[in-house]
């Protein structure tokens, strides 16, 4: 329940609750760890393996709370995420917080009860880095926040591969490595169109400290390296293919829209100009779908 004024109180909604977890963001994390495990080898158990994916996605849930919790004063500037359930004062920061710590708690012995200490250490790592590392000090700090802190968003297929199998191997970090290096040029799209809220909540994003000009030389640099390493699984064995198609022409036409980018003046003010930057950000949350739901015909249907 919060205060929102002298004379009025609102109740929390579920859906209030849900909005805290983050759930499109989730969505993501789940579907790349369920290819994660899928990819990995061995049989695998049908229960144990439900209950780690759950785990992986209580622990996006609960660092997507922690997230909006500790992030509640930036997202009240922001025109895009003022709607968000602490600024608009449908939860209470406290309620947030407690809900993070509770549900990270629960995905972890979950993780562990399921699949062991491997996979229970990884998702514990990941949380910590998220709600830690990447929303208290370097998202404040830095503007290679999005590089660094890109790594927590990477790991869930390697954590469902732990939990699979028990260890991890090349094949595991190439697909951590994939998700790595396509989270900069993907955030760095978004924030050429969002450059003023993020200057007005000082929050160092690449265009605020080094300009639009600069972030869109960085986009195109990221998306000529993650092309050919979206190709990589191919050369391993553990991409057929499908995902050798697939690859191959989502990773030339990113390449081809962030050139777009390149050549354009979004970010810049110009409204009509960011139109290159809004599609190479929607472009490529399907490059990453398509590129794990690939792999998973791959090797779920055996192809």
């Amino acid at each position: 329940m919060v205060d929102v004024s002298a004379n009025e109180v609102r109740v929390a909604s579920a859906s209030d609750y849900i909005a805290l977890l983050k759930p499109r963001v989730m969505s993501l994390v789940v579907f790349t760890g369920l290819v994660g495990y899928v990819a990995a080898p061995g049989q695998g158990d049908l229960i144990l393996g439900f209950a780690a994916i759950l785990a992986i996605a209580i622990a996006a849930g609960a660092s997507g709370a922690l997230n909006m919790w500790y992030d509640s004063d930036i997202d009240a500037v922001m025109t895009r995420t003022r709607a968000r359930p602490i600024p608009s004062g449908r939860v209470a920061r406290d309620e947030a917080l407690m809900l993070g710590l509770t549900l990270s708690a629960l995905s972890v012995v979950t993780m562990q009860l399921a699949a062991g200490p491997l996979a229970a250490a990884l998702l514990a790592f990941t949380i910590f880095f998220y709600a830690v590392v990447y929303t208290m000090w370097l998202k404040r700090w830095t503007p290679q926040n999005i590089v660094i802190g890109g790594l927590a968003g990477a790991l869930p297929p390697a954590i469902a591969w732990a939990a699979k199998t028990g260890s991890l191997s090349f094949d595991a970090w190439l697909l951590v490595a994939i998700i790595f290096m396509w989270t900069p040029p993907h955030f760095w799209a978004l924030s050429l169109l969002q450059k003023a809220d993020y200057a007005a909540a000082k929050v160092p994003m690449l265009p605020v400290t080094d300009g639009a000009k600069a972030t869109r030389m960085h986009i195109f640099v990221y998306s000529l390296l993650l092309a050919p390493l979206g190709l990589a699984p191919v050369a391993t064995g553990l991409g057929g293919i499908v995902y050798a198609s697939v690859a191959a022409l989502g990773g030339a036409l990113f390449v081809f829209l962030a050139w777009r980018v390149l050549r354009s003046q979004a970010g810049e003010g110009e409204p009509h100009e960011d139109k290159h930057a809004r599609a190479l950000f929607g472009f490529s949350i399907l490059y990453l779908f398509t590129l794990f739901a690939a792999l998973l015909v791959d090797k779920g249907l055996g192809v």
